[in-house]
């Protein structure tokens, strides 16, 4: 197929157009290779892709509407994986407008590019912290999502119902995918894991919040991809089951689903630490905090939904994860 994969040179992008790629499909990749984290990561990225004789790379923002028009109109997409967005729960604090701008007419921007270019499925991502102040764990695809946390969350629970009222005017298949805590090799460094290798290597300390009390459905990097691509060739049906008079937002009378995408085997922070600890062979110096604005206590997905639709099953525990980070890191970084 002809998979157009955007923020391709992002942490997930990257993964995702790798596997693509080797399996034989042609991708289109796009990505604006903006400066929100080291832009070096992301070029070394992006040469792994330019490598390989069916990639073709567009450097354009998802908020520049001619650019995106032309991307479709020049490449035509039979299928789309939308990964690019303005990442980063707390940044979200300090610039809510990038967010607006990216995750929000970007996403119209690349709805519109589905509808008039006839795009046979949209699989895009949305994120755990939709389920913002819920308590209930697992997090089910059925609970209650209408309490964000953070404008990130906010936006990203817009996306989901922007593609549902894509998928009923217009019919185009929509299957949103909830991420929950992804990490491993490539990835990016504002988030935790990555900073705290960082400041461990360098004998800094870390701040850990909540006293490392939080709980984290950490998903490695693999496992996450092999869930994107499963969707992708399963592209979102009508339920037949779905029912007006008692509504779930997960699914409906139009061609669109929603999916948490997790490991379902919850890991509390410090012990997150410790496995970071034992890879790099150094004692982390903490400094224990109470938690931020905007976090959650833990997060716990419940997957049934996803493997019953693809046969998603995850398969690498933290134990194995972390060195294989860990040794990445040291590898890219020479630390």
């Amino acid at each position: 197929m002809k998979i157009l994969v955007t923020g391709s040179a992002g942490f997930i992008g990257m993964h995702t157009t790798e596997k693509l790629l080797a399996r034989g499909d042609t991708v289109i990749g796009l990505d604006n290779m903006n400066d929100y984290y080291d832009v070096n990561l992301k070029k070394a990225r992006l040469a792994r892709l330019m490598a390989h004789p069916n990639y073709r790379h567009v450097q354009a923002d998802l908020a520049d509407r001619p650019a995106m028009e032309s991307l479709f109109a020049v490449h035509g997409p039979e299928r789309v994986i939308h990964l690019a967005a303005q990442a980063g729960v707390r940044y979200s604090k300090e610039n809510p407008h990038a967010y607006s701008s990216s995750n929000l007419e970007g996403f119209l921007n690349v709805l519109e590019g589905c509808r008039h270019f006839e795009v046979k499925h949209l699989v895009f991502a949305s994120t755990s912290s939709v389920y913002g102040g819920n308590t209930k764990m697992p997090y089910t695809e059925t609970d209650a999502t209408e309490h964000p946390l953070t404008f990130y969350a906010a936006t990203k629970k817009a996306n989901e119902m922007m593609a549902h009222s894509y998928a009923h005017l217009y019919r185009i298949p929509c299957t949103g995918l909830r991420f929950f805590t992804v990490y491993g090799p490539w990835g990016r460094p504002d988030m935790a894991f990555f900073s705290f290798t960082k400041a461990i290597n360098e004998g800094k300390t870390i701040p850990v919040f909540n006293y490392g009390k939080h709980t984290r459905d950490f998903t490695y990097v693999d496992d996450i991809v092999d869930g994107v691509i499963r969707a992708c060739d399963n592209p979102a049906t009508p339920d037949p089951d779905w029912n007006g008079d008692a509504p779930t937002s997960c699914s409906s009378s139009a061609p669109y689903r929603i999916y948490n995408i997790g490991n379902s085997r919850p890991v509390e922070l410090l012990r997150y630490i410790e496995l970071l600890e034992q890879a790099i062979g150094q004692k982390a110096q903490t400094k224990l905090l109470p938690m931020q604005s905007g976090d959650v206590p833990d997060t716990l997905a419940s997957i049934e939904a996803l493997h019953d639709a693809t046969g998603y099953t995850p398969s690498t525990p933290v134990e194995v994860g972390v060195p294989a980070f860990v040794a990445w890191y040291r590898d890219f970084y020479k630390a």
